[in-house]
């Protein structure tokens, strides 16, 4: 009986499972179908004849019968043929050979890729071809409108052109053929080729009207404004040279020639219709030509210069010189009072090799200035850095002054320092006297001790010659961290003798009811005479606290109202 109710439990399944798998694969058999009939509705004949209001003659007449013949061969071959898959498909389902019906289907979706490729290809050409005849009719008009106006313009200003204007002027006539050949292959339905034609007419007309809106401009440059600089920069050079500026490093007739030569060349260019190299050069012409008027104007600004900064230059020398006599005599005599580190003492020195070296290039600078050997721009250019090397010397004379004032401004800080500490320290000790404490602890002692021995080496240290000041400064941080310290403990041990005190008295009136207040109390006292500050407080408060917890904070607020 088990094994009956498994063999239909299996068919059962086996049966849902096909049922499922059928559903399926028919879906996709739908789907198909669908798609092959979207493809058949198409308006594909629709497209097509638009072709028909063009001239059905030529090119035209040939794309229309290959594009309907490839249309029909679509709908009367192709899409019947995936109608047989479709059927063959829908068989295999039927006998659940669902592996060949899945082979099947591909090879449909494949056709009919193929064939939404093969449309897409057509309407692509086609749209191309009604597109050109649009795009051709009307560029055409504007084409005919810009040869118009180039040939108006170049009869107007033909006298602006010189020998080039029969050159654009053939270049006109020969794009206006092309206008006929556009004609004719419109006329005879070939619109891809006059589409071409259009294009080769644009840019002809275009690159004469470019040719034409620069050349004049290009004549008037190579012809007039070019020639005209360089006749005065030659004078000028001339002119210059007489005056004894020394131009040879500029090499200007040689730059000349160069320049002549090339704008002879860039002319004939530019009388041949040829714009595009003789654009570029032309600028670099009157680049060039720029260059060789800030040359000669650098000559005169650097003679002004020159007359301008000599004597001064020469001045700021020996001051220099002299200030460094002065800071040597004067570190000589720093050196006797305070101790100067080894970098500190090679600064003078250092810097008076450097003012010897200055000295001898302004020397031959001043040879080179009287001969006139030189030209000025190469002389201003070493006059100038002359003259900024002495500047960062000066300055470096002023902060070494400086640094040397400082040594002497460093120590009357530290003896100004020293007396405040010593002062302090005097004051801390009056005020301990004069509070009353019974005795001073051990560690106090100490303390006091140490910040007196700390002073008292400041003012050894500055008793030394020569006086070391970074190390009088390390002593003198040390005194007053030292000082600092016990004046903080003094505050501190009266503040807390002050409590103790207060918190007896405060206690006494306990001692007779609590013994452990009288014992507590006892031991602070003792602690109190013994200088032991702090326990007592400890002792006292502790004792205090335990029967009558709070007190601390009365007595503290007592003691603040006093």
């Amino acid at each position: 009986m088990e094994y009956i109710i498994g063999v239909i439990v299996i068919v059962i399944g086996l049966f849902s499972t096909g049922f499922i798998l059928k559903k399926k694969h028919y879906k996709e058999i739908d789907r198909l179908e669908t798609w092959k009939m979207d493809i058949v509705n198409r308006p594909v004949l629709d497209e097509l004849s638009k072709v028909k209001q063009l001239n059905m003659t030529g090119q035209t007449e040939e794309l229309f019968e290959r594009w309907r013949t490839e249309w029909d061969d679509i709908v009367t071959a192709q899409l019947p043929n995936v109608e047989e898959y479709l059927f063959d498909a829908e068989e295999y389902i039927d006998k659940y050979r669902f592996k060949r019906a899945k082979e099947v289907q591909r090879s449909i979706i494949k056709y009919l890729n193929e064939i939404e490729e093969s449309i897409q290809n057509l309407l692509n050409e086609l749209n191309e071809l009604v597109g050109s005849e649009e795009k051709n009719r009307t560029e055409i008009e504007e084409l005919k409108d810009l040869y118009r106006e180039s040939k108006k313009t170049l009869l107007a200003h033909h006298h602006t052109y010189g020998k080039v204007a029969e050159i654009l002027e053939q270049q006109l006539d020969d794009t206006f053929i092309k206008f006929e050949d556009y004609d004719e292959k419109t006329g005879n339905g070939n619109y891809l080729e006059a589409r071409e034609v259009v294009l080769t007419i644009k840019g002809n007309l275009e690159e004469i009207k470019s040719k034409m809106d620069v050349i004049p401009t290009f004549l008037v440059e190579c012809q007039s404004k070019i020639p005209t600089q360089l006749k005065e920069l030659t004078e000028g050079f001339k002119e210059m040279a007489s005056q004894g500026f020394i131009l040879d490093h500029i090499q200007f007739d040689k730059e000349l020639v160069r320049i002549e030569h090339e704008i002879t060349n860039y002319l004939s260019s530019v009388e041949n219709a040829e714009i595009t190299d003789a654009e570029k050069g032309i600028v670099e012409i009157k680049d060039n030509i720029d260059l060789l008027y800030d040359l000669l104007e650098e000559e005169v600004h650097a003679k002004h210069y020159i007359g301008q900064q000599n004597e001064t230059t020469k001045n700021m020398l020996y001051s220099n010189k002299e200030i460094n006599k002065q800071l040597k005599d004067e570190l000589a005599l720093v050196r006797q009072s305070y101790h100067i580190s080894d970098k500190d003492n090679d600064i003078q020195s250092e810097l008076e090799k450097k003012l010897t070296k200055i000295f001898k290039r302004f020397e031959v600078l001043e040879h080179n200035i009287i001969v006139k050997s030189t030209a000025h721009s190469i002389l201003r250019a070493e006059l100038g850095e002359i003259k900024t090397q002495l500047e960062e010397i000066e300055e470096e004379h002023a902060k070494f002054a400086e640094k040397l004032q400082a040594l002497r401004k460093d120590e009357m800080a530290v003896r100004e320092s020293v007396h405040d500490l010593r002062k302090k320290l005097a004051d801390t000790i009056r005020l301990v006297s004069k509070s009353n404490v019974p005795g001073l602890p051990q560690d106090y002692k100490y303390l006091m001790e140490d910040a007196k021995e700390s002073i008292e080496n400041v003012f050894v240290k500055l008793d030394e010659k020569p006086l070391n000041i970074p190390v009088v400064q390390q002593y003198l941080e040390v005194a007053v961290l030292t000082v600092e310290k016990m004046v903080n403990m003094t505050n501190d041990m009266i503040e807390t003798v002050i409590l103790v005190e207060t918190v007896i008295q405060y206690g006494n009136r306990y001692r007779r009811r609590y013994p452990s207040v009288e014992q507590g109390l006892r031991d602070a006292e003792i602690s109190f005479r013994g200088f032991d500050y702090k326990i007592a407080l400890e002792q006292a408060a502790t004792a205090i606290e335990e029967i009558d917890p709070g007190a601390m904070q009365k007595i503290e607020e007592i003691i603040s109202e006093l």
